[in-house]
């Protein structure tokens, strides 16, 4: 009995000190950009602030433009997510529970979309879409994001159908079910788990994303928060708590969306487990 009690402490200590090390950058973060430049750069780094300038919060919600960024990306994370989940979930169970002849090749394509890096088709994206006069609006940056959101997607719900069994869906269609209405109110609450772990995947994404929003934006009202934040940096000098601020209000939606789908991910991840 002293021999388990000693490890479950063991444990438990190591279990805290993994906690803080994660929190610790958090706490950083936080702290950061509370302070001044002088505060940052003295003898005060993981310090609490000497000086609490809340200021730099409002600096940056209102002569920053972080408001109008942040507004940006929260369109474009919502509108990726939502357009990537309605398709793949639909591919998917096309994919996976459909006999047709194609359907391994065009599960094929879909994963060959994960080899191919984005820095290769910043180019040809480039061209193309300033060629269709779509550069430099909403769906200059929504096409490369829903296009580069489906293949992980596609393999992460794939994996999932697969390993439900046909016996649910043959019992529907026997109760008179179509395909349509047993996907809809069968298989889509099924999978959830999935479609949560692969929704935070494209979310954060979409929401860091900052090669194809600083390529193919040019005009500030299409922004996203990433190319909002780099903007902060100036020639000469630079505000880093505002920086920091700014920081903070771009972190706080992935925290946010990550508490409330927890739960879902954490499903998926011991249904997989079990199927396994």
């Amino acid at each position: 009995m002293k021999t388990k009690r000693i490890k479950k402490r063991i444990l438990l200590i190591i279990l805290i000190i993994i906690a803080l090390t994660q929190l610790f950058p958090l706490y950083w973060l936080i702290t950061f950009s509370l302070k001044s430049n002088i505060e940052i750069f003295g003898d005060n780094v993981i310090g609490l602030p000497k000086d609490w300038r809340w200021i730099n919060y409002k600096t940056a919600l209102s002569d920053g433009g972080i408001l109008r960024y942040f507004l940006n990306s929260t369109f474009y994370s919502v509108v990726t997510v939502g357009v990537t989940g309605l398709f793949t979930a639909m591919a998917g169970y096309a994919i996976a529970r459909m006999k047709w002849k194609l359907s391994n090749v065009t599960y094929g394509f879909f994963t060959l979309g994960i080899m191919i890096p984005t820095q290769a088709a910043l180019l040809p994206l480039f061209q193309v879409l300033d060629k269709m006069g779509l550069k430099g609006g909403y769906l200059g940056l929504l096409i490369p994001y829903i296009s580069f959101a489906i293949p992980m997607s596609i393999m992460i719900l794939v994996g999932f159908y697969r390993g439900i069994p046909k016996e649910i869906e043959e019992a529907a269609y026997i109760d008179g079910s179509g395909v349509f209405r047993c996907f809809a109110t069968i298989i889509l609450p099924i999978i959830k788990p999935a479609l949560a772990t692969a929704s935070i995947f494209t979310f954060l994404g979409t929401w860091n994303e900052l090669m194809f929003a600083n390529t193919l934006v040019d005009s500030s009202d299409f922004r996203t928060l990433p190319v909002g934040i780099m903007s902060f940096s100036g020639q000469y000098s630079t505000d880093w708590g505002l920086i920091g601020a700014a920081m903070v209000i771009a972190t706080l939606p992935t925290i946010i969306v990550y508490f409330f789908l927890s739960n879902q991910v954490q499903e998926s991840l011991v249904a997989g487990a079990v199927k396994g």
